[in-house]
């Protein structure tokens, strides 16, 4: 899997840059995770810090287009991002097995 910047754009206010990016693959459109890893290892970031927004792949294609939002760091992510999109990029999830089992 080869991922390829498009676009970067830096949003201050928000402590996070947009990026759009385009990923060549074999097979089928890999899973959001395995792309959140690729991108986050090109960007020389940690895979907590990267919320995949959107992965676009055309009928037939092996090219997909994302959308991603690199934060400057996960609290970052954790204060911004909605929760399901969270969820959707297992962004906090580690903390929250934590917790549970200090509870239990």
């Amino acid at each position: 899997m080869d991922v390829d910047i498009i676009s970067e754009e830096e949003n201050p206010m928000l402590h996070r840059t947009d990026v759009t990016f385009e990923l060549s693959h074999e097979d089928a459109t890999p899973e959001r995770l395995q792309v959140r890893d690729s991108l986050a290892a090109k960007l020389n970031k940690d895979a907590d810090e990267v919320v995949i927004r959107k992965l676009d792949t055309k009928f037939g294609m092996r090219k997909t287009v994302g959308q991603a939002k690199v934060y400057d760091t996960a609290d970052d992510a954790r204060d911004v991002e909605q929760d399901h999109m969270l969820e959707r990029n297992k962004i906090g999830a580690e903390e929250e097995a934590d917790a549970e089992a200090e509870e239990a």
